[in-house]
């Protein structure tokens, strides 16, 4: 183990840029040195570790299995160390830290936004940075460090080694369109009815889109029209708002757009159990006491969110 205790961020830089040009000459000449000098350094790293980390080629190198390990292992130190070096820059301008959530967009979109306000209420010197992107995308983002606490749908969640989830609230999802929609006066809505608009949905993967697709197949019928897909909330909302095109939303996030007379949700019932919201965090090695406030305000804010519701 006496490697690991030689091993610097500058050398793990070099560990990924190896793995990134899969390339020697280019190695060494983006980072300013001779292809001997790099040649000789992987090679006495690879005799420390007692493993081949690279596949060599005509066409330059490939990472083994366990070069693979030690690449992402080096990724995730060279993200804690500037989220370190971030934190007690934060330190010197009399500031705690920053923590980072990452959002779903699907999630709903005010209980998250009332447990972070009340969480910076309670906590005047930390900063908050906020990440949306699909849960799939989010996740990865855990796993590398960049984020400390994900709030999303975990419909397709799947547990994993060293991550903790909690669920917070169900939210059931329905079928949405503007306030002044034909078919928004309309009862008993059929899927033929349905299939007469074109849709804008989440691609594919994503747990809402995945929750609409199985309502879809459940019919036997074919799908509608799927015109637009987009992550994007903000461009769905005004495409929605100014076209007769459909669109599927977790019964929070319909409620909470219907109320500012945006939206309306359809008198349709897809015809599928509640979905799920919930939080995904790492697993603490040692306490991070900021890190369980802000885990009590959003489990505070989803039952107030679910009462209101």
């Amino acid at each position: 183990m006496k490697w690991i205790r030689q091993l610097k961020l500058k050398q793990l830089n070099l560990l990924i840029l190896l793995a990134e040009t899969e390339n020697l000459s280019e190695t060494a000449r983006k980072a300013n040195m001779t292809q001997p000098a790099l040649s000789r350094w992987l090679k006495q790293l690879e005799d420390d570790t007692d493993l081949q980390l690279f596949v060599r080629h005509a066409k330059g190198l490939t990472p083994t299995d366990a070069g693979n390990v030690l690449i992402a292992h080096a990724r995730r130190i060279l993200i804690e160390a500037s989220r370190t070096q971030q934190d007690l820059d934060n330190i010197s301008k009399g500031q705690q830290r920053t923590l980072i959530i990452g959002m779903s967009p699907a999630a709903a979109p005010s209980f998250v936004p009332k447990a972070i306000m009340r969480f910076l209420e309670e906590n005047q010197n930390v900063y908050i940075e906020i990440k949306e992107d699909t849960m799939d995308s989010l996740i990865e983002h855990l796993k590398q460090g960049e984020l400390d606490l994900i709030v999303g749908r975990l419909d397709s969640y799947t547990p994993q080694e060293r991550i903790q989830s909690e669920l917070l609230y169900r939210d059931p999802i329905c079928i949405v369109a503007n306030r002044n929609h034909p078919l928004s006066k309309q009862t008993h809505i059929s899927w033929d009815d349905l299939a007469q608009y074109e849709w804008i949905v989440w691609p594919t993967g994503v747990p809402i889109r995945s929750r609409l697709d199985n309502a879809v197949t459940s019919t036997g019928k074919p799908p509608p029209i799927y015109r637009i897909k987009s992550t994007s909330q903000m461009a769905n909302l005004y495409i929605l708002e100014h076209s007769d095109m459909l669109s599927v939303a977790s019964k929070s996030v319909a409620e909470h757009f219907q109320k500012r007379g945006v939206l309306t949700k359809l008198d349709f019932d897809l015809g599928v159990v509640d979905g799920a919201v919930g939080m995904i965090w790492h697993e603490q090695v040692q306490p991070d006491l900021l890190l369980d406030a802000l885990i009590q305000c959003c489990r505070d804010s989803a039952i107030t969110n679910t009462l209101d519701n």
